[in-house]
């Protein structure tokens, strides 16, 4: 092979790799085409009254049950306190997921468990008023492939327009690949109660640097009794968890913290 022929097969070569990188979609999220609103209150379980919020400023992610995973069952732990809200609220509903991590039990992973949890999923969208789901599963490397396969058959079953969200640990979303390909509109990076990871995130996001991971790099997750010294990126979406139930002064503190 000559010189003149090499050249242009490493052009040519070039050329279709160029191609093919700018006509790669965008990653979609629904949530932005849907106009959700920018601030997400976490609203877990304790009773909450968010009538007097202003519903086109913030929107609710309200813990609507607990699903224990053990051996081959599917432990149901629907919510059991009160949650009020406007008729103008946005609601999106969080299936919180526990496991091996929780209980010290070790689950069977079984596609009987998968598709159990997928019903019970499904069933909050019947909910008044719900708009979107979100998972919050703090899956173990063991578990990971179990719930990508959750993941993967839940949206095939969830209408084309209806978002799917999930929280991840920040960690995963700077040196860890896992969340790469996940059919989400977001993974959620919990930027709190983050343990031995708190320094070494917090110092990299404070010196300007994101997250490795696109799918993190859609929102913040944030605990209103942590501080976080950054610059927030005004297109993402910010989620909000509080230790106590919420009140006019935590949405100040909220306009203090982010400015918004």
């Amino acid at each position: 092979m000559n010189s003149g022929t090499s050249a242009l097969i490493v052009t040519a070569l070039s050329l279709t790799l160029l191609s093919s990188c700018k006509s790669k979609p965008p990653a979609r999220n629904r949530l932005n085409e849907q106009h959700f609103p920018a601030i997400v209150l976490w609203a877990w379980e304790r009773p909450e009254d968010l009538r007097s919020f202003d519903t086109n400023r913030f929107a609710v992610a309200f813990l609507a049950q607990t699903l224990v995973l053990k051996d081959d069952d599917v432990i149901l732990k629907p919510r059991q306190q009160p949650l009020e809200v406007s008729p103008d609220t946005r609601l999106m509903a969080v299936t919180r997921i526990e496991s091996a991590k929780q209980t010290g039990e070790r689950a069977a992973l079984s596609d009987r468990q998968k598709d159990r949890l997928i019903s019970l999923v499904m069933r909050t969208r019947d909910l008044e008023k719900v708009a979107a789901i979100q998972i919050d599963f703090d899956a173990a490397v063991s578990e990971r492939d179990f719930y990508r396969r959750l993941l993967q058959d839940l949206r095939a079953q969830l209408p084309d327009s209806v978002p799917l969200s999930m929280t991840s640990l920040a960690s995963f979303c700077i040196g860890d690949r896992w969340l790469e390909g996940l059919p989400v509109d977001e993974a959620v990076p919990m930027i709190f109660r983050m343990g031995a990871d708190t320094g070494p995130v917090k110092n990299r996001l404070a010196a300007g640097n994101d997250f490795a991971e696109p799918l993190c790099r859609q929102s913040y997750g944030i605990a209103l009794d942590e501080p976080l010294e950054i610059k927030f990126d005004k297109s993402r979406r910010i989620y909000i968890f509080n230790n106590h139930s919420w009140t006019a002064e935590d949405l100040s503190s909220i306009q203090q913290r982010i400015g918004s």
